[in-house]
């Protein structure tokens, strides 16, 4: 008796939907793809109870002919490729013609389709077989409805999650799909509630706003950026804009939203130090690319991408970021705590672009990304012209020294990314406070003089030169067998480091000579710490190492919290800071410095109404 057989169509297909319609959201996903491949510009996704009850999904695309409607059923059965080299070269987002017969297998499809020329076509199906045909009406376009999902699977259903876990998942793949796709005009309700709606109209930054809020908006930089084989372009938020994951960060290949480690990893890169330890950015890319370049056939999903000259296309990535934020003023504004809202007993989500915040994103649009940089508008700023009580001659002279100084700084072509502050005490023996005529600024003293020392010696220790201190004594140094074998192997890396060492038996080794930079007082800690970093890498890298070793020799070497300091300090301090090419952030991201602006403060006393 044959052991090999040949399964059925039925089977085949709910076979095929446990890869391509894992949940609700991946129903809506696949559908909606399919809407962006049929040249829709308006698509209306409606859910009830998280997808679970039913899932429309409504556009004005080219629609079906009513020839092709009971094929498109059949697996494998698809407009987007026919022939072989297609496959290499796929410019839609949906190809494998699995998606429709996978999820009609597991539901109840109801689906109404008309190509604007006569009368549309009427299609039920249920668990994959079609019980009913007839005519629709003749609006063009194409109306989907999967109702009772896997209720002829009841192993999946009950995988599924909570109402509000599975109506997160199809708000995220919503949202990214409107990311992807600014020139769609996207509207989501859930049980009747709109949750997002963006107006097609191609403005990326429109639909950030409406999926992450005014506030996010006004702190994303924009970027753009071109080589040979490939056009960048998007958003990337201030680094004080952070989540503790990666997935704010959604990339996007020729209008396909993927996951790349990767790419995600070049751009974290190039934020260098802007981050803090442990926080992810907001980010929003949009690379495009020749087809060929790109292998989305990799998972039944098309969540994972290959990419050919990977190396060439994450380099253009972190460079191009790098470069966005040396245009930027990365001080963060000291903002009033507000009250929370009060929260619904069922608490959980508000996608929901409320009206206020409508009308706010259109006066921001309208008011602030066209008008000229916030860097252009602090360059002219006059002091503040506020009904003020009379300020003593004093406060005068001292305003009128500033703004003296900043003007002479403003005509220099020596330009500082931060505007010169004047020291007026310390906090705690932690924080510097310092003024100028915009306002008043807090400066945690540690993570400032871990930015100076951090840039000092990232530069030092990517030289290698005739520089060096001669040792009267030299300095030995012990390991283990293991150690010292890893030693032996890497000597020529530790030269590129400036260190030389000299065998003196099984395990000792010594260093008659160390570069004249290294710390007085910490040459053998600071030996012992390059040693730790090097062998702690199994495939060292030198630019990471080089960046580890700054970061370790600035953070041990810089002054600490409740360290007092004299006025003279805190000005020598503050002058370095500014002559620093980053001064935004400590190595490990957390922010060196925030500004109080004058009208705030005002404000905060009631000065201003």
């Amino acid at each position: 008796m044959n052991k090999i057989a040949i399964l059925n169509e039925q089977l085949s297909n709910q076979i095929a939907a446990g890869e391509v319609v894992e949940r609700p959201a991946s129903v809506v996903k696949e559908l909606v793809e399919n809407a962006i491949d049929a040249n829709s510009t308006i698509i209306k996704i409606e859910v009830e109870d998280g997808g679970l009850q039913s899932i429309r999904i409504t556009d004005n695309g080219d629609g079906i002919d009513k020839d092709d409607c009971e094929r498109a059923f059949q697996r494998h059965a698809t407009s987007k490729i026919k022939h072989e080299r297609d496959l290499f070269a796929i410019r839609s987002l949906g190809f494998r013609g699995e998606a429709l017969p996978s999820i009609a297998s597991v539901s109840k499809t109801d689906v109404k389709t008309c190509t604007g020329d006569g009368p549309g076509t009427h299609i039920e199906v249920e668990a994959g077989d079609i019980i009913k045909k007839s005519l629709a009406n003749s609006r063009k376009g194409t109306e989907i409805t999967v109702s009772k999902l896997f209720f002829n699977t009841p192993a999946r259903l009950k995988y599924l999650k909570t109402v509000h876990t599975e109506l997160s998942n199809i708000s995220d793949v919503v949202n990214r799909l409107a990311m992807a796709h600014p020139e769609i005009s996207f509207q989501l309700l859930h049980n009747g509630k709109e949750m997002l709606k963006t107006n097609g109209n191609n403005e990326l930054l429109q639909v950030i706003a409406s999926i992450y809020g005014l506030s996010v908006a006004k702190k994303m930089v924009p970027f753009a950026k071109e080589s040979l084989d490939f056009k960048i372009s998007g958003f990337l938020a201030k680094p004080e804009v952070t989540r503790s994951n990666r997935k704010a960060i959604s990339i996007f290949i020729n209008g396909r939203y993927i996951r790349n480690y990767a790419i995600s990893n070049a751009i974290i890169d190039g934020y260098h130090t802007l981050l803090p330890i442990g926080r992810f950015p907001i980010v929003i890319i949009h690379i495009k690319m020749d087809p060929s370049l790109i292998d989305v056939n990799v998972h039944p999903s098309k969540l994972e991408a290959r990419v050919s000259k990977e190396n060439e296309l994450n380099e253009l990535i972190r460079t191009t970021i790098k470069s966005a934020f040396k245009q930027e003023d990365l001080i963060p504004e000291a903002v009033q705590p507000k009250p929370k809202p009060k929260q619904d007993v069922q608490g959980s989500f508000d996608f929901q672009f409320r009206a206020h915040e409508k009308q706010q994103l259109k006066n921001f649009l309208k008011e602030e990304l066209f008008s000229p940089s916030e860097q252009q508008k602090t360059e002219k700023i006059p002091f503040p012209q506020y009904e003020i009580e009379e300020e003593s001659d004093e406060n005068v002279v001292v305003k009128e020294t500033m703004a003296n100084e900043i003007e002479s700084q403003r005509k220099s072509s020596d330009v500082k990314r931060i505007p010169p502050l004047y020291p007026i005490g310390q906090m705690h023996g932690t924080y510097i406070l310092a003024q100028n005529e915009t306002g008043l600024y807090l400066i945690d003293q540690h993570a400032a003089q871990e930015r100076i020392k951090y840039e000092f010696f990232r530069e030092k220790v990517g030289e290698v030169t005739d520089e060096r201190q001669e040792l009267l004594v030299p300095i030995t140094f012990e390991f283990s067998h293991q150690e010292a074998i890893l030693i032996h192997e890497k000597l020529d890396l530790f030269k590129r480091f400036g260190i030389f060492f000299e065998s003196f038996g099984d395990t000792t080794f010594i260093v008659r000579s160390h570069p004249q930079w290294f710390p007085k007082g910490q040459e053998e800690n600071t030996i012992r710490k390059i040693v730790e970093l090097i062998l702690e890498e199994k495939n060292p890298d030198l630019k990471k190492l080089r960046e580890d070793t700054a970061i370790m020799m600035s953070c041990k070497l810089s002054i600490k919290a409740n360290h007092f300091l004299r006025n003279e300090d805190m000005v020598a301090l503050l002058e370095s800071l500014r002559n620093c090419i980053d001064p935004y952030t400590c190595p490990h991201g957390r922010p060196v410095l925030i500004h109080f602006s004058t009208y705030e403060l005002e404000k905060m006393f009631k000065r201003v109404m």
